[in-house]
């Protein structure tokens, strides 16, 4: 079977990717190319890398010919220049769709946001939701899973915690109320995603969480103990992260948060009204352990220069790199 994968070379995208070349499957890997992480994903057995953006229904139709299937990953959780949530979420989708019924496409799976909804006040959640909506319309078979928060090799939410554990003394939990999070191993939803493209959970929009629930702290402390740091650890307002948000959003390449991501963690990441109940033969297995954390961790070093948005060189250690554009993961 075919299956092309949008935000192919991103963090969840390469995941399915792999996955589904190792059951013997054909991949197409569509994306911009500027997510560096893993480079050798462009040259995956059973695959086909398309350096292409979501702005071009044409060649977008001419990739997807003879796929079966297309999994939706493209995201981004800030706005940079001309990749706003508009662009991205609503017209990318919107092009997507017009492109995969042109192809004979027969399957459509959309990697969404556990909160994303409707008028919240919350660009990055209405249009992820109206992405959604997008794809429920689409008139094509579809699964739409809504993640919360999906950790793993590669990663925003290890790779960041793990240098700001490096760089700083000091690390500040988002208010001083904490919320309940599920943390969700990306071998799960590659493994749910994977399924689906394949033909399961027709037409079903689910919510997708670990098998652990725990608060944001906990989890953040054990990240921390695994890593070997002891950060001075502390609650400050809500109103300190938006405008840290705000500030590195502007200065890294790779927010260390981003403005969407604090109202993530603000109002918790507990499912949105709307999703049907995800069947227990695909529910998440891999609980937050040390062990799961600890494959997941990158090379220990601090944020450099090179973390910074100006910086030409977007290397660091490990010859790892990190492009402009984020894609979905806390989100």
């Amino acid at each position: 079977m075919k299956v092309a994968i949008t935000g192919g070379t991103g963090f969840v995208g390469r995941n399915i990717a792999r996955l589904l070349a190792r059951a013997g499957h054909e991949v197409v890997l569509l994306a911009r190319g500027r997510d560096r992480t893993e480079p050798d994903i462009r040259s995956l057995a059973g695959g086909h890398f398309v350096p292409l953006s979501l702005d071009d229904v044409a060649k977008l139709t001419q990739a997807l010919t003879g796929c079966a299937a297309v999994v939706h990953c493209a995201g981004i959780n800030r706005e940079v220049g001309d990749q706003t949530f508009q662009q991205v979420h609503l017209e990318g989708t919107r092009h997507l769709v017009a492109a995969a019924r042109t192809a004979g496409v027969r399957k459509l799976v959309l990697i969404s946001f556990l909160r994303a909804r409707p008028n919240c006040g919350s660009p990055y959640h209405e249009s992820k939701f109206a992405a959604e909506e997008i794809v429920r319309q689409s008139g094509l078979d579809y699964t739409v899973l809504k993640c919360g928060v999906i950790y793993g090799p590669g990663d925003h939410l290890l790779n960041h915690l793990s240098h700001a554990f490096h760089t700083f003394p000091v690390f500040a939990f988002v208010g001083f109320r904490d919320q309940p999070i599920r943390p969700t191993a990306v071998e799960d939803v590659a493994r749910i995603a994977g399924a689906c493209a394949l033909g399961a959970l027709a037409n079903q929009t689910v919510a997708v969480l670990g098998p652990e629930e725990l608060t944001l702290r906990q989890a953040v402390r054990r990240v921390a103990e695994v890593a070997g740091r002891r950060p001075l650890m502390f609650p400050l307002p809500v109103w300190f992260h938006y405008l840290l948000g705000w500030c590195v959003e502007r200065l890294m390449r790779v927010p260390l948060v981003s403005i969407a991501q604090v109202r993530m963690l603000v109002e918790g990441l507990e499912p949105a009204p709307g999703c049907d109940p995800l069947p227990a033969e695909f529910a998440p297995q891999r609980w937050f352990t040390a062990e799961q954390i600890r494959q997941g961790l990158p090379a220990p070093g601090p944020f450099t220069r090179r973390d910074l948005r100006w910086c030409r060189d977007g290397r660091r250690g490990g010859g790892r790199t990190h492009g402009r554009r984020v894609f979905f993961e806390l989100p």
